[in-house]
């Protein structure tokens, strides 16, 4: 159940892709003067704010958060929200499918850090899944190493994914094991919103930005559909779940980002750009990307079949201390 949910929430957070782009592409014809900062850290502190709103009846009713889950909280929302201002910024600059390709280098990073906090090689499994899970990601993207180029949004991606290893590493400290997931959104959410929201003021190329940011129906609806699925509908999943299994294997379940993300550029890039009035081309289908998503499941599966001596192997298993 914990696979298939955050499998669920992988799906939800790849519609943000062709969901950021389209709305940085609505903002910026609105607003030539505002920078791509301002307007990714803008779209930060509007999408948290309503997410944090919708769940808040939630949370005053019967989940008001406690101290542990207010320090979970708060650190999520410092590492997830470094995390995506960074993402959002470099979507400005490289194409949804590229960005989502480079945020899976903490699949990579997490095995790393296992093995230098247990001083032990990584298994087999894990080293031959993650091997499968690049290449599938690099297939999935169009990425061929004769194209290789590290411009601004794939340096912020590659920053982000490092932000990102940070976050789920966050699960793992067992003093948090008794957290409730809705607490714990909530203080997330808010925490995100309270960081960008004078960040976007001290970005703003005049204070009326922040209100013309989002004065246009497309821009309010896409920062809804941000507000509900991919934030209180993923991190909700994330946050509940997650801390049911390793952050290695985390890691490798949520490459599967990607391979919805390269079914969803192909058609929804035109519709949203007809929705909100700008070119913005669906991406091309390709026989390789059903060699790339095959790579990808097969990995997850891999490390779904576990025997019994899987169990004892601390790339499987919660650390006994945390991040």
């Amino acid at each position: 159940m914990p696979v298939l949910l955050l499998i669920v929430a992988c799906a939800l957070w790849s519609v943000s892709f062709p969901l950021v782009k389209a709305l940085h592409l609505e903002q910026a014809g609105r607003l030539p003067d505002a920078s791509s900062l301002f307007l990714a850290a803008w779209m930060q502190a509007a999408r948290f704010s309503l997410g944090a709103l919708i769940l808040l009846p939630l949370v005053m009713i019967s989940h008001r958060p406690n101290k542990n889950e207010i320090c979970q909280g708060l650190r999520l929302a410092l590492w997830g929200g470094l995390g995506m201002g960074f993402q959002a910024d470099a979507l400005a600059h490289t194409q949804a499918s590229t960005s989502a390709f480079l945020t899976q280098a903490y699949c990579i990073l997490l095995p790393l850090w296992a093995c230098l906090r247990t001083w032990k090689k990584p298994s087999c499994r894990v080293v031959l899944a993650t091997l499968m899970v690049t290449v599938g990601g690099a297939i999935l993207s169009g990425w061929r190493p004769d194209q290789m180029r590290l411009g601004r949004g794939e340096m912020e991606t590659l920053l982000a994914a490092v932000f990102f290893t940070f976050q789920i590493l966050s699960f793992e400290n067992p003093r948090f094991a008794e957290n409730r997931g809705t607490s714990v959104t909530f203080v997330m959410f808010a925490g995100i919103a309270a960081w960008f929201i004078p960040i976007s003021l001290m970005l703003a190329p005049h204070p009326g930005a922040m209100i013309s940011a989002g004065a246009s129906a497309p821009s309010l609806v896409l920062i809804a559909a941000l507000a509900v699925f991919c934030s209180v509908g993923a991190f909700l999943l994330m946050n509940t779940w997650q801390r049911r299994i390793g952050a290695t294997e985390a890691g490798l379940i949520y490459t599967t980002e990607p391979l919805f993300t390269a079914v969803f550029v192909l058609f929804l890039p035109a519709l949203l750009g007809s929705f909100v009035g700008k070119s913005y081309p669906n991406e091309t289908f390709s026989a390789l990307m059903i060699c790339g998503g095959v790579l990808i499941l097969g990995a997850n599966l891999l490390m779904q079949l576990k025997h019994p001596a899987a169990s004892n192997h601390p790339d499987l298993q919660k650390p006994a201390a945390g991040s």
